[in-house]
């Protein structure tokens, strides 16, 4: 219990920091500068999916999973959170509607949609190989 608690507090924390960073350039860039809810989602994401690597394959799943095997599962991971996420912005952002605030709810929508995708991925298939020093 106390290892699944420590895994869960460890996700969190790096998905804090990620989240943090992400968003910053989200908010940058769409109510910011204009730029189009989806792209700026993309390069928020673009920018935090190295660091969430990193983070998720050392700090949080303290995983061994060589680097090129492991760095190919996140991005597919990675992706296909991020098409969850897309998609949630998307109906997200026709359900509020067009004001800077409203792209923001649904920008922090579409980011908690892909930190429970990613969490699951990464848990279940990224790092399994390393799945009996950190079980749930």
């Amino acid at each position: 219990m106390a290892e699944a608690i420590g895994l869960i507090a460890r996700f969190g924390l790096a998905g804090l920091i990620n989240t943090v960073i992400g968003f910053a350039v989200i908010a940058l860039l769409d109510p910011g500068l204009g730029v189009a809810p989806a792209l700026a989602n993309a390069a928020g994401y673009a920018v935090g999916v190295v660091a969430g690597f990193l983070l998720n394959r050392r700090f949080v799943f303290r995983s061994r999973t060589g680097l090129p095997a492991a760095g190919r599962r996140y991005l597919a991971a990675a992706a296909g959170a991020f098409a969850l996420n897309q998609g949630v912005l998307r109906l997200a952002g026709m359900a509020l509607g067009d004001s800077a605030t409203r792209h923001l709810i649904a920008q922090g929508m579409a980011m908690a949609v892909y930190s429970v995708a990613l969490f699951v991925l990464c848990r279940l298939w990224v790092f399994k190989a390393d799945a009996n020093s950190a079980a749930l």
